[in-house]
This record gives structure tokens, sequence and C-alpha cells, in this order.
């Protein structure tokens, strides 16, 4: 298990202050990698695709998870599934903070 500190992600791919803490990475696990994702209120990714799946474990908080269709409130302890090539994005909602384990597997490009 890693114990490395969360770190504020930064770049394109997010809007608002979002910090990431890598759980499982390449140097642990072959077959897959974990990282929670912390979202600050109103705080979400842009919409993205990823070339392989993405597993999203909800921690903590309320947050949105939208395709270009619909829009569905996550909350703890629900799990989605996003396949790849899916158009979508998630993040928190304007009034709650909002966390989730992206679980994903090495070699994974996302595409925005």
């Amino acid at each position: 298990m890693s114990d490395a500190e969360a770190k504020a992600s930064t770049g394109n791919l997010f809007v608002g202050e979002v910090s990431r803490r890598t759980l499982i990475n390449a140097e642990i696990s072959n077959e897959f990698m974990a990282s929670l994702i912390i979202f600050s209120p109103g705080a979400k990714n842009v919409f993205h695709t990823h070339t392989n799946e993405q597993v999203l474990y909800i921690t903590e908080g309320k947050g949105v998870v939208a395709t270009e269709k619909e829009e569905h409130i996550v909350t703890p302890g629900m799990i989605v599934f996003v396949p790849p090539g899916e158009l979508h994005w998630h993040g928190a909602t304007k009034d709650s903070s909002f966390s989730h384990i992206s679980f994903t597997v090495p070699g994974l490009k996302t595409i925005f």
C-alpha cells in the first residue's frame, strides 16, 4: 500500500480544486492502479474518455457522474463502471465536497 500524500491535480482535465492520492501504482501492481481523488465543492473534471475501463468507488460527499445524455447523483458506497471510450465527467456538487477511489489499469490514457 502506498503512503503517498494527496497532491493538487493541475492541468486542463480539472476545473476547481482537486487533489489526488495514489494508493496503488505500477510499482506495486502490474494489473491495476488505484487513486483517491478529492474534489472541493463545485470542482469537476471536463468531458473525457479513457482507453480502458474505469471503476469509481464513491467514498465521501455528494457528486455527479455524467455522460452526454444523463447525469446521476452519487453518494458514498456507490460504484460506477465507466466503459472504455465513453464520454463522461465526474465531480462534486456545488454544495458538497466529494471523493472517490478510481480503479484503472496501467497504461490507461485519458483523452479530453
